[in-house]
Parts: structure tokens; C-alpha cells; sequence
């Protein structure tokens, strides 16, 4: 059962008999988050939504990989923990929420890629992250209650084993990654980002976080080179071709969620739309001229 705020107020012991006002934040496309202001302090309250496990989210994982981010210096900390209904309570951190406008400020790859490199430097996560198999979850998921998918989507699935065959070759060495890095999972305080929201948090290579925040927040060829080298310190053909693969399969694996969301959610929002436009940018480049050219750099 999902808590209301009033509930959750109610159970932690450290507030009671102090005032406690809460405002919901508009924000997140699958749990209700809020300011809550409790005599002069602050803090952010997030209650998962309903069904939340048919996307794969694993709380315990979440809570684990929250705190480890913590440590690393990226991420707000747990104050308190109800698991009763998996509710955090999180560190408020005074900054402005991103968006895809706000990046394209000048500086922002390198920005970006300082909070990257934080977080991957950082305590291992809990769990390991597969958009391989994620994708596969989700498609199973499909199947079993008849979700409407784009068109198209089924037809391209045997393309998938040679970009995984590919990424195989020469691997990386897999750090905590968050993976859904959309321009609102970034706050900046005006120093520096904060990366929050870790419910499909695992370890990975490092350059499907790479790739999966450079198509949430719309970059050009320019700002994807500048993220890679910004990162890794060079942005060879092999390191590109790895990035522009795992942008593709970041489309691939997130036009699902969003289709299951827009069949489950109660959320006000148009995930067939936002399912639709992943999908047609997957689309695009696996139907491109440069996938093959990808599929070989990686593999030399």
C-alpha cells in the first residue's frame, strides 16, 4: 500500500510534537516527492508509486546505492528509512533542479563529466545493471499483458546480439553508474552537480552512463566527443563508436519502461508519446549508415 505524506510524517518519532509543513515537487515520473519543512529544517520525502517492481526496481538495492552515492560526495544523504513502504527521507539540497536547456550552457560535458567521474569513483553498488537483459524483462512483461509497443521495435530485436557481442570484445571495468540520467536527476547547487533518483542504479560500463546522458539531454556529435574526452581524457573512433552503441541501447531498453508506464502509471503524463520518441531515435540509428562503422570500431 502506498503511504500518504501524512503517514509517513506521522511515523518517523524524531518529528513528533514539531512543525511539520509539506508541499509536493513537481518532479519524477514514477514516485511522489516532497519538500517538508520541519520547524527550520528541510528535507525531501520520496514514496514510491504503485507497481513499481513490474519496472524492475529493486528498493533494497536503491537504498544501498543511495547511501553509497552519499559517500562518494554526489548524491543527498538517507536520513531516515521507513521500509515498511520503502519511504526515504533525503538531505535537501539547495539547488536548482536541470533540464535539458539548462545544458546546453557552455562548459556543461566537462561539468557533467567531473559528476560522472565522482560517482563512478565511488563505493561499488549493490547490484550489477544489464540493459541486455533489462530489455528482456521488459519484453517478457510486454508479452504477458498484450502492451502496446512501436512499431517496428520487434523487428530489429536481432540486432541486439551484435552490439552486445560487440561491447564484449574489449570491455571496460565496470563502476556504479546510475543510468537514467535524465537533465532532472542533476541539481546544481552552482559549484557543482548533484546526481539524485537511483532506482535503476547498478554497477556498468561507464560508457552507457555516458551515452544514456548524452541522448536524455539531446546532445550534437560535438558534445558527445567533449563528454568523452572530458571523461576519459581522449575521445578515440573506439570510445565514440562504445558511447554511440550504448546511446542505442538506452533508447531500446527505456522505449519499454515507458510503454509498460503508460499502461500501469497513474502518473498524468503521455509515456506512449515519450516511448514513441525513443524509440524513433533507436530506430534511426540502427537503421543508419554509421551502425556497422560502430559495430567494427568497437570490435578493432
Amino acid at each position: 500500500m502506498t503511504p500518504s505524506i501524512e503517514e509517513v510524517i506521522a511515523a518517523i518519532p524524531a518529528w513528533t510534537g514539531r512543525a511539520v509543513a509539506a508541499e509536493p515537487v513537481p518532479a519524477g515520473l514514477t514516485n511522489r516527492n516532497y519538500r517538508v519543512t520541519i520547524d527550520d529544517e528541510v528535507v525531501f520525502v520520496r514514496i514510491p508509486g504503485a507497481d513499481t517492481e513490474l519496472l524492475a526496481v529493486d528498493r533494497a538495492n536503491e537504498l544501498h546505492n543511495t547511501r553509497a552515492a552519499a559517500a562518494a560526495g554526489v548524491g543527498p544523504r538517507v536520513l531516515h528509512h521507513l521500509p515498511a513502504w520503502d519511504a526515504f527521507v533525503l538531505e535537501w539540497i539547495p539547488a536548482r533542479t536541470m533540464s535539458v536547456a539548462a545544458f546546453t550552457d557552455p562548459g556543461a560535458p566537462e561539468r557533467v563529466a567531473r559528476a560522472l567521474r565522482t560517482l563512478h569513483a565511488g563505493p561499488s553498488f549493490r547490484d550489477d545493471f544489464d540493459m541486455f537483459r533489462l530489455s528482456e524483462r521488459y519484453l517478457r512483461l510486454v508479452d504477458e499483458r498484450a502492451i502496446t509497443i512501436p512499431s517496428g521495435y520487434r523487428e530489429r530485436l536481432d540486432r541486439m546480439p551484435a552490439i552486445e557481442s560487440a561491447l564484449a570484445v574489449h570491455p571496460l571495468p565496470s563502476v556504479p553508474c546510475h543510468n537514467d540520467l535524465l537533465a532532472e536527476n542533476y541539481l546544481d547547487d552552482g559549484k557543482r552537480l548533484w546526481i539524485v533518483d537511483y532506482e535503476y542504479s547498478g554497477n556498468n560500463d561507464p560508457t552507457f552512463e555516458l551515452g544514456n546522458t548524452c541522448q536524455e539531454l539531446g546532445w550534437d556529435d560535438g558534445r558527445v566527443r567533449a563528454l568523452c574526452a572530458a571523461y576519459f581524457g581522449v575521445a578515440t573512433d573506439a570510445l565514440l563508436a562504445r558511447m554511440r552503441l550504448q546511446m542505442i541501447m538506452s533508447d531500446v531498453g527505456w522505449t519499454l519502461w515507458a510503454a509498460i508506464q503508460a499502461a500501469i502509471s497513474t502518473i498524468d503524463y503521455d509515456f506512449g508519446g515519450w516511448a514513441e520518441e525513443r524509440w524513433e531515435r533507436a530506430r534511426s540509428a540502427l537503421d543508419g549508415p554509421d551502425f556497422s562503422d560502430w559495430l567494427a570500431a568497437v570490435r578493432g
